[in-house]
């Protein structure tokens, strides 16, 4: 399944500032930051990109719904899998 570029747009500046955001915990830990803030930090990266990788499934079943013909020709089992894979 494809995924039209405007939509993904926004979940692509999400993906972008986790990046930099992971960035900036690699380099607390390399200054030798607190644990805690590094683990704070690291949580926020991850919870960012689950959220990411969420959008991107529910901008393909939506995909799916608005070309086919209806919920009833979404292929359930490969989009439960792809939730799954982010489990």
């Amino acid at each position: 399944m494809e995924l039209p570029p405007d939509e993904m747009k926004a979940i692509i500046v999400r993906m972008k500032r986790a990046h930099g955001h992971l960035g900036s915990v690699i380099r607390m830990m390399e200054e030798g930051a607190d644990c805690e803030a590094v683990l704070t930090q690291l949580a926020a990266v991850t919870k960012a990109l689950s959220r990411g990788g969420y959008a991107v499934v529910a901008t393909g079943l939506r995909q799916c719904v608005a070309n086919g013909d209806g919920p009833d020709s979404v292929d359930v089992k490969k989009m439960e899998k792809l939730f799954l894979t982010l489990a």
